[in-house]
């Protein structure tokens, strides 16, 4: 969500800031901007629309040239998508470009208004930006002012600013937004992620909260808000640029598909020892598996869905309670959690702000806290008292395929350790599933050889206004990320419910030739979902049915039959999640959508 990226060193930056910030295009956004000292002068170009509309703006204006500033994408939170509300903001004397919400700017704005500012965007930078100013005016130095700054506004914000006093610096801050300073040779930056800095350096520091960067092209000093210097460790990316490009592959999306079962090898191998689920590395012991009295799964969209699919797992093999719940509901429903409680915080980012939210709400009410994050050195895993990493480099699409693929792949290792660690199955059982947990990147690769079968099935899709997806148990899970990813990157409306919930109401829906997604791959309720698909063909549904490659479909079942490898039940969402992602890609390409980058969305929701 929003891009920061920022520049000094020797080369032009205004094409350094461009290139920076394509590398962040993934995060979504609505319009794009640029401001770049041209001497002691800070010039600007922003527009609303894609990075390709600004660089296609200065090639018929002006391309301001320097070697120093600060970029921005911008997914609109306060004020409609604009030129006017495009980042940086700013005046002669100060221009910032700004992630996150400052939840208090309409006081600070009327504040500044009373002091005679006047205001041309809707957006709460301006507010940031303004009140710069009008410390700078006292104070008269960078640090002192930004201190000063910070004293007053709430929310959350990641900050790169420059000041026409200081050309060839720049000043950066966080608080509840991702924020690095990436170390160059004769050249450092800033960036909202790493992936913007890797053509230049892997080697970075991690901004904690309320830490103040200067960045010049040879050197960078972090402070605290009190002055005091900052020793940093530096952090090094250990995936390269060639991970985060599309390598061949029509869409990263495609490409991130087709790198799961590598993911899912480089998550699970680290965490067997003896054939057997090995979690110490991260802290977690079978003594303190034992110790728990219920289990909370807590996050948002697609890693939300993974986290159900954790439920029934656990539940099914170790006999725990668990409850997953969506970030944002969980944390105002005044959750009944404790000591004797294990909260699990799933978040590709690291840094999604509902899960967030949760993570330091549990600490408060005492309960044990594990997060399993992508992102090392986010703020989710280094808040939380456990973390498990996992391990999936770089997933640049917007929606979501290897990451949720490898949060499956660590709630399975979490399933069986804590199914034995409790005495509800033996070391011998335990062995047997993670082999085939292992086995699984094979059988994803057998997988791929019914892609074709999938884009005839999203080819039957492509004209619909609204479809269903039905499932029950595991496939019900399995079923609502299949729903979402259809609809996140195709726009076609279509919603997920329980198969034998149909009848309850839900059924009224279907009409003559309305598609319904049937997952069905459970065997002991496999009878049960064929007499929930033949009430929606009788209604004249068109039935995509996804089962295993051993069921015999009839033609009043279904209309297109996609057949699955087959594995232990219980791991039948590692297999049956791909052919979903499959449809949902195809889908979205026939009808000529931006798969990569769907209208709307962004990859870290850092803002509630």
């Amino acid at each position: 969500m929003c891009g920061i990226v920022g520049y000094v060193g020797g080369k032009d930056c205004a094409d350094i800031l461009v290139d920076a910030l394509s590398k962040l295009e993934y995060r979504g956004y609505d319009s794009a901007g640029i401001a770049v000292f041209e001497g002691d002068r800070i010039v600007t170009e922003k527009t609303k629309g894609r990075l390709a509309d600004l660089t296609e703006k200065m090639k018929k204006g002006h391309k301001p040239s320097g070697t120093s500033g600060i970029g921005h994408t911008r997914w609109a939170t306060h004020g409609e998508p604009s030129d006017v509300n495009s980042h940086p903001h700013g005046n002669a004397k100060i221009s910032i470009v700004h992630n996150g919400i400052i939840e208090n700017y309409i006081r600070l704005k009327a504040f500044l208004i009373d002091k005679g500012y006047e205001f041309e965007s809707q957006t709460d930078t301006e507010t940031v930006a303004k009140l710069l100013d009008y410390y700078y005016n006292i104070e008269k130095e960078p640090i002192k002012t930004i201190t000063r700054v910070l004293a007053e506004i709430e929310g959350s914000y990641a900050l790169g600013i420059v000041f026409a006093d200081y050309p060839g610096k720049i000043y950066s801050v966080r608080k509840d937004s991702p924020l690095i300073v990436g170390l160059g040779e004769g050249e450092n930056f800033i960036a909202s992620d790493v992936p913007a800095i890797l053509k230049y350096t892997r080697d970075y520091y991690l901004l904690e909260c309320d830490e103040i960067a200067t960045i010049t092209s040879d050197n960078v000093t972090i402070c605290d808000i009190h002055g005091s210097e900052i020793k940093k460790e530096v952090q090094h990316a250990t995936w390269d640029i060639e991970s985060a490009e599309k390598g061949g592959y029509a869409h990263f999306m495609l490409k991130e598909i087709h790198e799961q079962p590598t993911a899912i090898k480089t998550t699970v191998s680290p965490r067997i020892m003896d054939g057997m689920p090995f979690l110490e590395e991260c802290g977690i012991t079978l003594d303190m598996l034992k110790s728990y009295r219920k289990i909370y799964i807590v996050a948002c969209g697609t890693a939300m869905h993974a986290g159900l699919v954790g439920k029934y797992v656990i539940e099914e093999l170790a006999r725990i309670e668990v409850v997953v719940d969506i970030a944002s509901e969980f944390r105002y429903r005044n959750p009944i959690i404790g000591s004797e409680d294990l909260v699990v915080l799933i978040s590709q980012s690291g840094e999604t702000a509902d899960t967030k939210a949760v993570l330091r709400l549990a600490k408060d009410m005492g309960a044990t806290t594990l997060s399993i994050v992508n992102v090392k050195g986010s703020s989710i895993a280094r808040e939380s008292d456990f973390v498990v990493y996992t391990h999936a480099g770089p997933e640049i699409s917007v929606a979501s395929t290897k990451a949720y693929m490898v949060q499956l792949s660590i709630m399975y290792l979490l399933a069986f350790e804590l199914a034995y660690a409790n005495g509800k199955i033996t070391e011998e059982e335990c062995k047997a599933l993670v082999s085939e947990l292992e086995n699984i990147p094979s059988k994803i690769e057998e997988t791929f050889g019914i892609e074709s079968d999938c884009q005839y099935a999203a080819s039957t899709l492509v004209n619909a206004e609204s479809l269903l997806y039905i499932g029950r148990g595991l496939d019900y899970a399995l079923s609502m990320e299949g729903s979402l990813k259809l609809k996140e990157i195709s726009y076609i409306h279509s919603e997920s419910y329980a198969a034998g919930e149909l009848k309850h109401g839900t059924i009224s829906l279907v009409t003559e030739d309305m598609p319904v997604i049937a997952v069905a791959t459970q065997d002991r309720l496999f009878d049960k979902t064929v007499s929930n698909i033949k009430e929606v063909k009788a209604r004249g549904a068109k039935v995509v049915m996804v089962t295993k490659n051993t069921v015999d479909v009839t033609s009043d079942v279904a209309d297109v039959v996609v057949k699955l490898p087959v594995v232990r039940d219980v791991l039948m969402p590692m297999i049956t999640v791909v052919p979903l992602q499959l449809i949902a890609y195809y889908t979205s390409v026939l009808k000529g959508c931006d798969v990569d980058k769907p209208r709307n969305l962004a990859k870290s929701v850092t803002v509630e």
